[in-house]
């Protein structure tokens, strides 16, 4: 059984505890056990407890957000040690990248993130989703480090009177998609979550704008549970300003609206996207106010909307 260490900030604890519920099949299953500080009991020495169950850990995982980088105690002591016992091939530390932060250029920045491309759970429309990533490539390097572990340690096998015939694996075409209909329920599910998605791209997006350029101030306000605004200012002065509101009385299964300015009127609006599908999965569609090129059938993921949204936000800086 792989040990499994986690390393976080407390400012993370919700985040850990849903990971902890995604990895509960590996537990069932015998693959991982894990230990945090939270299970030091009353009276025990917290820094003793955190070392002995470090160093006996096979799997560490680094709970990245800026909280966990601001941190002394995870930064310079476990997050170190951790890496140490990487290099010496008493451990593997997989970093699990939480919230948008600047961890790239971090002594762990060389090391193969998770979610997939090191996007922050946090910026995923469903998280749920994003931590179901995490606790596959969890299993992917636990089940790896069982299998080294029983190279070294192979357990003694009896070889059966009468082996049974092993069936050769049934092929088949990778090419099974078929085309569907995808109802309004679905639609509309699709469009708030894709509401989420850029709202929590855009937060990501100014924080990380702020920390790059010492001008620059930003602010994102939940203005409704379906709308917000995102402002910018430079030296002091405000430069570039939007809201983006989900409306659900649009046509079809509504949309999602953009406005240049921080405005409370609904019907005043500069760019929409839309819900569309091409029988396979669904996208988003501009209605197309923002192109200036022969794209305007050009169907966007919920990255490509949120960009498309975001560009338009930070032109004004951009001359």
């Amino acid at each position: 059984m792989v040990k499994v260490f986690f390393s976080y900030s407390h400012k993370d604890e919700e985040l850990r505890n849903e990971l902890e519920e995604h990895l509960a099949l590996l537990k069932r299953q015998g693959i991982i056990a894990s230990w945090h500080d939270r299970r030091i009991s009353a009276g025990n020495d917290f820094g003793e407890d955190i070392s002995e169950n470090l160093e006996s850990a096979n799997l560490v995982l680094l709970l990245i957000s800026a909280s966990f980088l601001a941190s002394d105690y995870c930064y310079e002591k476990e997050m170190r040690r951790a890496l140490e016992k990487h290099d010496e091939g008493t451990a593997v530390v997989v970093p699990v990248i939480l919230h948008p932060c600047d961890w790239h250029s971090s002594p762990f920045g060389k090391l193969r993130a998770t979610p997939t491309d090191g996007k922050p759970i946090s910026m995923h429309a469903n998280q749920h989703q994003a931590l179901s990533v995490v606790a596959r490539d969890v299993r992917e390097v636990a089940e790896k480090l069982q299998s080294q572990a029983q190279e070294h340690h192979p357990e003694p096998t009896e070889v059966p009177q009468q082996p049974e015939a092993v069936s050769a694996p049934a092929t088949r075409s990778s090419n099974l998609r078929i085309k569907r209909t995808f109802d309004d329920h679905e639609k509309d599910q699709f469009l708030e979550d894709s509401y989420e998605y850029i709202a929590r791209y855009f937060a990501g997006s100014l924080d990380e704008l702020q920390a790059r350029n010492q001008q620059i101030k930003t602010r994102l306000k939940r203005t409704s549970e379906t709308s917000f605004t995102a402002t910018v200012y430079e030296n002091g002065e405000k430069v570039s300003s939007c809201s983006i509101w989900y409306c659900a009385d649009g046509f079809r299964s509504g949309d999602i609206r953009y406005s240049s300015s921080e405005t409370t009127e609904r019907n005043n609006f500069n760019e929409s996207v839309r819900v569309e599908d091409d029988g396979y999965s669904m996208h988003l569609k501009a209605l197309g106010m923002q192109f200036h090129s022969g794209n305007r059938d050009e169907l966007l993921s919920q990255e490509g909307a949120a960009e498309y949204f975001w560009s338009m936000l930070i032109r004004p800086l951009q001359g």
